[in-house]
């Protein structure tokens, strides 16, 4: 027999069945016959190969011992396991082999094939056993052009030098959903390819050598395709359909190489181009290199020396231009300046403030949130500076990686958790300065720090769900390069990003109409507020109006841009980002607490516990003790006469406030 399954023919003649999973084809047409269409096997065969005795295969060319098959068709045969190495041998006339739906462990040898037909196609698919495609694995197919569509296989990896010696006008490598891995000299010593698809694949690279020839690339739904090789090597290009859109980034203004795949053995082809003019009766470049004879029954392309421009698709959106995440110089600088500042002033705050001997107040304990959350707007900004620094002219090609991966992602939540906490902890200031002023000579109404305590962790879950809501879903951090949650495609991201701006709007309220209300009241005579509560409320009256100042501009773009109607670039919010959202960070700490008298005091008594500026910090010390004891000697004054209460709670506070110093005196 001229066909063999695994050496297993059938026994018995009633089992027998028709073999049309086989090979398709003709029956006879033109000379050919296919022996195999009503060949029968045994059912009960469980594995298969396919012989390498072609006997029967069509008809043989008179004096010489070839067969002449144009087409040869495999398909559909699941328990074809194995094919011989040279099974496909000396086939000049094969124009087409298509090898699909197998079982086949290995990629078949088709190097003995010696086709002599112009663009041969060889079409390997479906095939899910096959992971490799070794080195030389097509070299003697063909000595002519070849087109290799080796798609829907379980491809894993390609190897060095996998198509030498061949000529690729067109290479398929599409929906090879486990291919990761291709060498970076598959392609050497290959001409070509002209066309590359790559879609739907797991590959993490191109090969860097082999790309010159490349006039199409298709890379669709390539999502491990972050990273694209130099833009020089693509001199051919020119027509991109990629997955990411940052990546056209890199093509645009690239020049073309004004070559077209089928002259490309003239050098001066391009000259001509240039130096030949159409003449009037139609005859064009092609009568200044080919003989008339040459050109009878040829089509001309008339706009073969038109200029080209690549075309490439996605085009960048309005979210993501064509440049870097800070779009001008001045803002690398500016960022670098105001996230130092942020970080350090508030670093230094919070060590002062909780390494302080004095007692924990509220203010104290507010300032401290505050600061914290101040410093994790300065980490975001370092983030995005450090990131633009590294990416510099070259982010489109680090894009992805960063704007899908943990970076970002922990630069949107750091920017979010710190701007909620921030206006929550404004907010909450506000609330107990009108509330000490209001309630000045009602001790038992005072805001205690076992009251402050859980209304801060409050505004810490809260401000932890709203940064964490983006990481599940909801809006996201990727859409831009600056990290924040600018996704408003669905409702609910719609819903998410209007609520954060209109409680960030209710709170400006809340703070406004306290501050009106602490006006009258240290207007008002008739209420004992004390110089101090007096001062703090006016300088955060001024300090928390500039800072809702500074975010007017970006909450009224916000706003705007959630209803889908933004009245304002990407790149010109970057501005805002740098000028108005995080300097309130960096301003915070020195109005808020450096540049005040009671922060110096405990910063320079910290630094005497280090040997540093101990005749400062005796001053302060020698004044804090005389403050005290002037308050105790001379208790109230003023008009009205305070309560029984009040009178006991505050002489207890000067007693023990007196021994306190008294102590340190001693000390010192």
């Amino acid at each position: 027999m001229p066909y063999t399954v695994c050496d297993c023919l059938a026994q018995n003649k009633t089992n027998y069945h028709f073999l049309g999973w086989l090979l398709h084809g003709f029956t006879k047409a033109k000379g050919i016959y296919w022996p195999f269409v009503n060949s029968k096997v045994d059912r009960t065969c469980k594995c298969g190969c396919f012989s390498r005795d072609r006997s029967h295969w069509g008809t043989r060319e008179k004096g010489s011992n070839t067969t002449a098959v144009p087409w040869l068709l495999i398909q559909n045969t699941k328990n074809l396991v194995y094919i011989e190495p040279g099974a496909f041998t000396n086939l000049p006339r094969l124009k087409y082999l298509s090898i699909c739906n197998t079982g086949i462990r290995k990629l078949p040898d088709v190097t003995k094939i010696f086709s002599l037909e112009f663009n041969f196609i060889l079409e390997i698919c479906d095939n899910l056993h096959i992971t490799t495609v070794p080195g030389n694995a097509f070299q003697g197919m063909n000595n002519e052009s070849v087109t290799l569509k080796l798609y829907g296989n379980g491809f894993e990896e390609i190897q060095s030098h996998a198509f030498n010696g061949t000529t690729l006008i067109s290479l398929e490598l599409k929906e090879n959903a486990h291919l990761e891995k291709m060498h970076n000299e598959a392609f050497q010593g290959a001409t070509g390819p002209s066309i590359l698809d790559i879609s739907s694949t797991k590959l993490q690279a191109l090969p860097s050598y082999g790309l010159e020839s490349i006039q199409t690339l298709i890379a669709t739904s390539s999502y491990s395709l972050k990273k694209l090789p130099s833009r020089e090597k693509f001199t051919s290009l020119l027509d991109a359909t990629l997955t990411y859109p940052s990546h056209c980034c890199a093509f645009r203004n690239l020049p073309t190489k004004e070559q077209n795949f089928s002259f490309s053995i003239f050098k001066n082809f391009s000259k001509q181009c240039e130096s030949t003019a159409r003449r009037p009766n139609n005859e064009t470049l092609y009568s200044a290199i080919f003989a008339e004879s040459e050109l009878s029954g040829w089509d001309y392309d008339y706009g073969f020396c038109s200029p080209k421009t690549l075309q490439c698709a996605p085009e960048p959106d309005a979210f993501n231009p064509c440049e870097d995440i800070m779009g001008y110089n001045f803002l690398r600088v500016l960022i670098w300046l105001i996230n130092i500042l942020a970080i350090m002033g508030n670093v230094t705050v919070l060590f002062v403030l909780l390494t302080s001997r004095y007692k924990l107040t509220v203010p104290r304990f507010l300032m401290c949130n505050l600061s914290f959350a101040d410093f994790c707007m300065g980490l975001y900004l370092l983030l995005i500076a450090s990131v633009d620094a590294q990416t510099k002219g070259q982010y489109y090609n680090h894009a992805i990686d960063w704007q899908t991966g943990n970076g970002c992602s922990a630069a949107g939540f750091f920017t979010v958790f710190a701007s909620e906490l921030s206006v929550y902890t404004l907010t909450v200031i506000t609330l107990e300065r009108w509330h000490t002023i209001t309630y000045a000579i009602q001790l038992d109404q005072k805001l205690r720090l076992r009251h402050a305590v859980p209304i801060m962790l409050g505004g810490w879950l809260f401000s932890t769900l709203i940064a964490m809501l983006p990481l599940v879903g909801v809006s996201n951090y990727m859409k831009v390069s600056i990290c924040l949650p600018m996704d408003v495609e669905t409702t609910l991201s719609q819903v998410y990003i209007l609520t954060i701006l209109i409680l960030n709007v209710v709170a400006f309220i809340i703070i406004c109409a306290c501050y009106i209300k602490i006006y009258f009241a240290v207007q008002n005579p008739e209420l004992m507020a004390t110089n101090k509560d007096t001062k703090i409320a006016k300088k955060m009256a001024v300090l928390i109006f500039t800072d809702f100042t500074c975010m007017a501009p970006i909450s009224f773009f916000a706003i705007s841009a959630a209803f889908k109607v933004p009245l304002i670039t990407v790149t010109n919010s970057k501005v805002l980002l740098v000028l108005f959202y995080p300097v309130n960070s960096c301003a915070n700490p020195f109005l808020y607490a450096i540049f005040t008298k009671a922060f110096r005091r405990d910063f320079f008594l910290l630094l005497s516990k280090f040997g540093c500026c101990k005749h400062r910090a005796e001053l302060y010390r020698r004044k804090d003790f005389s403050a005290y004891t002037s308050n105790c000697k001379n208790g109230f004054t003023g008009s009205n006469k305070p309560s029984q209460s009040t009178l006991k709670l505050t002489t207890l506070q000067c007693q023990y406030s007196a021994v306190l110093d008294k102590t340190c005196y001693k000390e010192c």
